[in-house]
């Protein structure tokens, strides 16, 4: 009997910290090392390129005759699909406003990762969860592609600097007042 409720502790114990590692995952400022995929060739005059993936899976409960999703949202910088063409940067300045941008890139990133985590842990699920629960991924995917496209059109991939520094402020307000993650 003890050995079976100290399991259960144990397992409760990993579940909360698995839980808490993937609401609580750190936002990264990014660096020259975080590029180390290849330039494209056939780039036309993009200078880099910042590639993330967001990673969901989840576990569902059966709770009050609905399911509630455990989500387990991990966002993957991948540092090999990431490029920057340093033959194109011909200053420290040029490389810092390079980067800035391309931190947008991965802010909006972030942002989709956050918002998948509270929507998911705020919703009741019905026994067709599984749909329910792509269904909510999939509409705040396609929110974050096109912000991204929309970032870069408006800032002609950084090119405009007054797009460019409206997008960093609105970067800054969306991620000082993010919603907290704790249901």
């Amino acid at each position: 009997m003890k050995v079976r409720w100290i399991k259960c502790i144990g397992v409760i114990a990993l579940f909360l910290l698995t839980i808490s590692a993937a609401s609580a995952q750190q936002f990264h400022q990014l660096t020259v090392n975080d590029f180390g995929g290849t330039p494209r060739a056939n780039a036309r005059g993009v200078v880099a390129y910042t590639n993330c993936t967001i990673d969901f899976k989840y576990q569902a409960s059966r709770q009050n005759g609905g399911y509630i999703l455990n989500a387990f949202v991990r966002l993957i910088l991948n540092t090999q699909k990431s490029w920057l063409d340093r033959s194109q940067i011909s200053s420290g300045q040029l490389l810092a406003e390079v980067l800035k941008h391309e931190q947008g890139h991965y802010t909006i990133a972030y942002l989709e990762q956050q918002e998948v985590l509270r929507e998911i842990g705020k919703t009741r699920f019905s026994r067709n969860y599984q749909y329910e629960a792509m269904a909510i991924f999939n509409r705040i995917d396609a929110k974050y592609k096109q912000l991204n496209a929309d970032y870069d059109e408006d800032t002609q991939h950084m090119t405009d600097r007054m797009q460019q520094h409206s997008w960093d402020v609105y970067f800054q307000k969306q991620l000082q007042f993010m919603p907290d993650n704790s249901f």
